[in-house]
C-alpha cells in the first residue's frame, strides 16, 4: 500500500526517517518552489526518480475562461506501518517520565493529522488509535501532520480497554480527558509517565473507556 503526499514537510520527513519507502517524486510543470526543492534535492541524493509531468487543465480552464493551472506535487511513499503495544510502551516506558496519547473513536482525519503534528511538536512518545469506527491513518493525517507521523510511533487496536491495561502493566498512568472534568491538567503530578486518552469530537470518551481510566 502507498500514499500520495502533497505535503512537502511529510515527503521531505519521510526522505529524512525512511528513504527507501519514497518511491517516486512527481511535479507537475515548471520547477520546484519552497521545501519540494529541498524534496528534490534528497530524492535525487537517495537516487529516487523524480518525474516531470505536465499540467493539467479543466475544461473551464481549455475554454479560456481561466488561467490558472491545476495540480502541484506529489510523492508516491510507502505506508507507515503501526508498531505493536510492547513497541509502544515497552522500552520506552522505561526510559524516564513521558507522555502517551490515545484516541478514543476520533474520526476526522484532520484532527488526527493535527494531534499528531502536535504530538510531535511537544515530544510525545507515542500514538494509540483504535481500528474500528475511527479515521484510518491515511494519507490525509500524514499530511496535515506535516511530518508528525514519522516521529512519533503509532499502534491500532480492535479493543482500547485491553491497550490501556497494556499501558498500566507498562508502568504508565493512565488519564481520561473530559469538559465535565473537575481537575484541572496542570495539577496533575508530572513526577510519572502518563497515558493521556482524547475521546469523539462529539460525545467524547465512550462510558467503557471511562470506566478503564
Amino acid at each position: 500500500m502507498t500514499w500520495n503526499l502533497r505535503n512537502p514537510h511529510s515527503v521531505l520527513a519521510a526522505l529524512q526517517r525512511r528513504p527507501s519507502d519514497v518511491i517516486e517524486v512527481r511535479l507537475r510543470g515548471g520547477h520546484p518552489e519552497g521545501v519540494w526543492r529541498d524534496v528534490v534535492a534528497q530524492a535525487r541524493e537517495h537516487r529516487i526518480p523524480v518525474v516531470t509531468q505536465a499540467l493539467r487543465r479543466s475544461r473551464r480552464q481549455q475554454s479560456g475562461c481561466t488561467t490558472e493551472r491545476t495540480g502541484a506535487a506529489e510523492a508516491v511513499v510507502r505506508q507507515l506501518q503501526p508498531v505493536s503495544l510492547d513497541q509502544l510502551f515497552g522500552a520506552q516506558a522505561a526510559a524516564g517520565h513521558g507522555l502517551w496519547v490515545a484516541l478514543d473513536l476520533v474520526q476526522d482525519p484532520q484532527n488526527v493529522g493535527s494531534i499528531f503534528r502536535s504530538a510531535s511538536f511537544f515530544g510525545v512518545r507515542g500514538l494509540l488509535t483504535t481500528r474500528d469506527r475511527s479515521a484510518p491513518i491515511n494519507a490525509t493525517v500524514c499530511d496535515v501532520a506535516a511530518g508528525g507521523v514519522e516521529s512519533v510511533p503509532f499502534s491500532v487496536e480492535t479493543n482500547l480497554a485491553r491497550a490501556l491495561a497494556a499501558a498500566r502493566q507498562a508502568g504508565l498512568w493512565v488519564l481520561g480527558t473530559s469538559e465535565h472534568a473537575t481537575q484541572d491538567a496542570f495539577d496533575v503530578e508530572s513526577d510519572r509517565s502518563w497515558l493521556v486518552v482524547f475521546g469523539n469530537e462529539q460525545k467524547g470518551l465512550r462510558r467503557l473507556t471511562i470506566d478503564n481510566v
